[in-house]
C-alpha cells in the first residue's frame, strides 16, 4: 500500500502541476467566484460558519477581511506558480483559500467540487522543489499526486452515496435531471429531454459511473489515462446540457495526466525558431558503470596518428 501511495513520478510532473493549481487558484479569485468579494456586504449575523470556521477563531467577513484575503491570495497564487518558495508560499495559498472558501461557503450552500483542489493545495508544498522537464522521479511528488487523486475519485464516489442516501432510489427515477434543465437547461438539453425515458436512463449512469470510478486505479497507465478522458467527457456534457462545469475538480483531476509532456513555453521557443529546445533539462546523475566503459574503451582506442603496427 505504501509502495502504491509514493510510486515515483517526474519531478516535472509535479512542476507542472503545481503551476497549472497555482493559475487556478488566480483565476478562480477573478473567474469563477468573484462573488464572494460581496460578502463583506452581508450582515454579519448572516454568517453561519462551517464546522471549520467554528472550531478555529476565524474573524466574521468585514471588507478590510475580505479584500486583504483577495489580494494576498492572489498575489501569493501568482508567485506560487512560478515555483519558487514551494513551501512558504505553498502553506500561504492553501491557508488563504481555505478562508477564501469557509467565507464563500458560510451562508448556506456548500460545493463539493472543490474538495480535490484544496487537497491539492494541502499536499502540494509536502512535495519539495520540481523543474519543469526534470525527468528525475521522486516520491514526495508522487504521494502529493496519488493524494489528490484519491480526493478526486471520492468526489464522485461520495456524491453517488449521498445521492442514494438522501434520495432513495427514487432520485433514479425522478425528475432530477428534468428540473436541472428547467432551472439552466440549455437548447441541447431541450432536445435531450424530449426523448422518452432518456433522462431516466441518464440519472442510473450517473450514479453507476460515480460509484465505479474507483475502477481508475486498477487500470493499466494507459487505460487510465483514457478513464480521465471519458471523466472529461461527462463534465464537457453536464456543461453543454445544464451549464455547470465543476472547475476546481477539473483543474485538480489533471493529477492523473503526464503534465511532464506539456511544454508551452518550449513550444513557444521552438515556434519562434529560438534555437535546439529538445533537450530537456534534468538532473538525473551519470552512470558510473557508464562512465568507467567509456574509460576502458577510450584506454583500448588507438591515438590520431599513432602506427598501429610495430
Amino acid at each position: 500500500m505504501t509502495r502504491w501511495l509514493t510510486e515515483a513520478v517526474p519531478r516535472g510532473r509535479i512542476a507542472a502541476f503545481r503551476t497549472l493549481i497555482y493559475l487556478f487558484v488566480a483565476a478562480d479569485l477573478v473567474v469563477f467566484t468573484p462573488w464572494v468579494r460581496t460578502r463583506a456586504s452581508v450582515p454579519g449575523e448572516l454568517y453561519q460558519p462551517l464546522l471549520i470556521g467554528r472550531l478555529l477563531p476565524l474573524p466574521t467577513p468585514t471588507p478590510t477581511v475580505v479584500a486583504v484575503i483577495f489580494w494576498g491570495l492572489l498575489l501569493a497564487a501568482l508567485l506560487a506558480a512560478t515555483g519558487r518558495a514551494p513551501r512558504l508560499l505553498g502553506w500561504t495559498v492553501c491557508a488563504l483559500y481555505l478562508e477564501w472558501m469557509i467565507i464563500a461557503m458560510s451562508y448556506g450552500k456548500v460545493d463539493h467540487d472543490r474538495f480535490g483542489l484544496l487537497v491539492a493545495l494541502a499536499v502540494l508544498p509536502t512535495a519539495g522543489r520540481a523543474r519543469h522537464g526534470d525527468t528525475t522521479r521522486t516520491e514526495a511528488g508522487g504521494w502529493a499526486l496519488r493524494v489528490t487523486q484519491i480526493a478526486v475519485i471520492c468526489t464522485y464516489f461520495l456524491a453517488a452515496w449521498a445521492k442514494l442516501r438522501f434520495g432513495g432510489l427514487d432520485w433514479l427515477t425522478g425528475s432530477v435531471l428534468a428540473r436541472a434543465i428547467i432551472r439552466r437547461g440549455t437548447d441541447l438539453a431541450d432536445l435531450i429531454a424530449q426523448v422518452p425515458y432518456l433522462l431516466i436512463v441518464a440519472q442510473f449512469g450517473i450514479v453507476a459511473f460515480e460509484l465505479l470510478s474507483p475502477v481508475v486505479f486498477l487500470l493499466p497507465a494507459r487505460w487510465r489515462v483514457a478513464m480521465v478522458g471519458f471523466f472529461y467527457s461527462f463534465h464537457v456534457v453536464t456543461i453543454a446540457t445544464i451549464t455547470i462545469s465543476f472547475a476546481p475538480h477539473l483543474a485538480a483531476m489533471t493529477s492523473f495526466l503526464p503534465l511532464e509532456r506539456v511544454r508551452p513555453l518550449v513550444w513557444a521557443r521552438r515556434l519562434a525558431g529560438r534555437g535546439p529546445v529538445d533537450a530537456e533539462p534534468t538532473s538525473t546523475p551519470p552512470d558510473p558503470a557508464r562512465l568507467d566503459d567509456r574509460a576502458r574503451v577510450g584506454d583500448q582506442a588507438p591515438a590520431v596518428g599513432r602506427p598501429l603496427g610495430p
